[in-house]
């Protein structure tokens, strides 16, 4: 059997982990941004395992039907003209 041993990690070694991270960050080529970008929120979320279950799920890939369409059409139409509502009155109007 063997035993694996973790190595102690004090805080000025956190800080240059942290310090490299960012210089990857701005090394991550243009097309994988938003895999590094789930893969970060994945290591952020160990500890919460709602959050865990929403990133392994698959993304979406059923097409949208004509009314999807048309849904999204409205909605960004809408955007486009300022017809929106802030969180606040969102909120109000729902009471929470």
């Amino acid at each position: 059997m063997t035993s694996t041993v973790t190595p102690t990690v004090t805080p000025t070694m956190e800080a240059k982990a942290k310090e490299r991270l960012y210089r990857l960050v701005d090394q991550i080529p243009e097309g994988e941004v938003h895999t590094a970008e789930r893969f970060l929120e994945y290591l952020a979320a160990a500890d919460d395992p709602v959050m865990r279950a929403l990133l392994n799920a698959p993304e979406d890939d059923e097409p949208l039907s004509a009314e999807d369409r048309e849904a999204l059409e409205e909605g960004r139409k809408a955007l486009a003209e300022g017809d929106v509502v802030s969180d606040e009155e969102l909120r109000a109007e729902l009471g929470i």
